[in-house]
């Protein structure tokens, strides 16, 4: 009887399983920062929030991914992408691009916000308030991502009310564009800014010696 040589599994016919084949389904990475080819240096890409959801068809289940995306230049723009596709890299570089579509600018006062502001978007409220250099970013992780893409290093911040990911973004960002400096307030107003001057150190008085009582008569 003639013997019959089996091919190797490295050289199975392409129907079968070979062992470069793996899942279909990429997994899942976690939020943070991340960048494309192509992106330029100075902008930098956050990923907030990624949400994954399933609809059932006659062969199983189809799955399909939102990523909500913030975009800035730390220089006072920023951006907020909402890009859905089959795929999670899909649908993060078309959140990236659609969040660099709508950057845009916001009045920062050196490293803070000139002033307090309250916002609020759907369920979602968001307190900011101005702070001391060196206070850093006190936010949670939503509202941090939106204030570092934008350029501010210190500031107060409460999340109130709803935590969905993107009405909170959408929270802050609004708080972000209703933010105004005193210079763009006076000149809608058509008035002059006064400069006071800087106030002047007093002389002290020097001391006369105390004089002799007159003689008396």
């Amino acid at each position: 009887m003639a013997e019959v040589n089996k091919p190797d599994s490295a050289e199975q016919s392409p129907r079968g399983r070979g062992p470069g084949r793996g899942r279909r389904g990429r997994p899942t990475p976690e939020p943070g920062e991340i960048g494309f080819e192509g992106q330029q240096p100075e902008l930098i890409e956050k990923v907030v929030f990624i949400n994954r959801s399933a609809k059932v068809v006659k062969g199983g289940r189809r799955f399909n991914f939102s990523a909500l995306v913030v975009v800035g230049d730390k220089r006072g723009k920023v951006g907020v992408g909402l890009g859905k596709a089959g795929e999670v890299a899909d649908a993060i570089r078309k959140g990236g691009e659609l969040a660099r579509t709508q950057m845009v600018g916001v009045s920062l006062k050196d490293a803070t916000i000139p002033h307090e502001v309250y916002s609020h978007y759907g369920g979602a409220k968001v307190l900011l308030r101005p702070a001391s250099p060196g206070t850093g970013i006190i936010a949670g992780k939503t509202v941090r991502a939106v204030l570092e893409s934008a350029g501010v290093k210190d500031v107060l911040s409460k999340s109130l009310g709803s935590k969905n990911a993107a009405n909170v973004v959408k929270a802050t960002l609004t708080a972000l564009l209703s933010l105004r400096l005193r210079e763009d307030i006076y000149r809608g107003r058509g008035i002059a800014i006064k400069k006071v001057p800087p106030p002047t150190v007093p002389t002290a008085i020097p001391e006369q010696p105390p004089q002799a009582p007159p003689p008396a008569s």
